[in-house]
């Protein structure tokens, strides 16, 4: 089940003759982590693989609660192997990122690094509760999501775990601790803008490139940026977005009104606001500045994958 998660094998086992295990964002963030404390980057290998297991983990359990059938454009785990089965996978993965960042061979920060990982999973647990709240609030009236609230979820469901893997990186390459605490910084903004480029994918992307259906937030109620947007927009298409989405209506005209009542552009320029907020944790002055050219342009990429 492991295995399929990643995208290695087939259901049963069988390997691929094409693999897809994802953006690798995160490894790449705790390697740079590392290599920005100075340190050579086979130092934040423990870090990458315990951020790509919690991910992974994280990614199980969304599905079975979301009740997702494809990821990547392949049944998710839950479907093809059991709710169950399922949940037991994730759990199977957190034990082992736990018990990887625990037992650093070379470093003697397993402690510090364990501590970032689980308030790293907390903040995760969190946003993801409040995803899922989310959608059982109404989509106007003083009971409606916020978007300040939505920032907040979307930096623990998002961030946290990227922030986290940068200064897990940071730590086992003998980091100080304004260093990693610069990193986490940068990871949580880099996050939150990542988590806004997604809901711009999941309303106009492409689901070939996605690997996701089409307007799946909108037929499942979820409360994503552009949309809050676009409803607070005080706009005709705002409006008539409101009139829709309370009566259930056609997702791809909700679609077509929140983009009219510039939800996407609302979207892409948050975005880019925690960009700059990214940037600017990476100035951190003792940061190596390689690293911090690759950790910018990393950044960089969150937002340009709306495109």
């Amino acid at each position: 089940m492991a295995g399929y998660a990643f995208g290695w094998c087939e259901v049963g086992g069988a390997a691929r003759r094409t693999a897809d295990g994802g953006k690798g964002v995160r490894q790449a963030l705790a390697v740079l982590g590392a290599e920005a404390a100075g340190a050579p980057a086979r130092r934040g290998a423990p870090a990458a693989v315990a951020a790509e297991l919690v991910h992974v983990f994280s990614l199980l359990h969304d599905d079975v609660m979301d009740g997702d059938l494809t990821r990547r454009q392949r049944d998710t785990v839950w479907r093809a192997y059991g709710t169950g089965p399922a949940v037991l996978a994730g759990d199977a993965l957190f034990a082992l990122a736990v018990e990887t960042v625990a037992r650093p061979r070379d470093t003697g920060q397993g402690a510090a690094t364990v501590r970032m990982l689980s308030g790293a999973l907390g903040d995760l647990v969190r946003g993801q509760a409040d995803d899922l709240l989310f959608s059982s609030r109404p989509w106007a009236g003083e009971q409606a999501v916020r978007v300040d609230e939505y920032l907040a979820m979307a930096e623990g469901k998002t961030g946290a775990l990227l922030g986290c893997a940068a200064a897990m990186g940071a730590a086992m390459g003998g980091a100080a601790e304004p260093a990693s605490s610069a990193l986490d910084r940068a990871g949580r903004s880099m996050g939150v803008a990542f988590q806004l480029a997604d809901d711009v994918l999941g309303l106009w992307g492409d689901p070939a490139v996605t690997g996701k259906p089409v307007h799946g937030d909108l037929r499942e109620r979820r409360k994503t940026y552009p949309v809050l947007a676009a409803l607070r927009s005080e706009t005709p298409a705002g409006r008539a977005l409101r009139t829709v989405l309370e009566r259930d209506g056609d997702p791809a005209e909700a679609a077509a009104l929140a983009e009219e009542a510039g939800g996407r552009t609302a979207a892409l320029a948050e975005a880019h606001r925690h960009l700059a907020a990214a940037r600017s944790a990476l100035s951190e002055p003792t940061l190596g500045p390689r690293a911090v050219r690759e950790l910018t342009a990393l950044a960089e990429y969150a937002v340009r994958r709306h495109r």
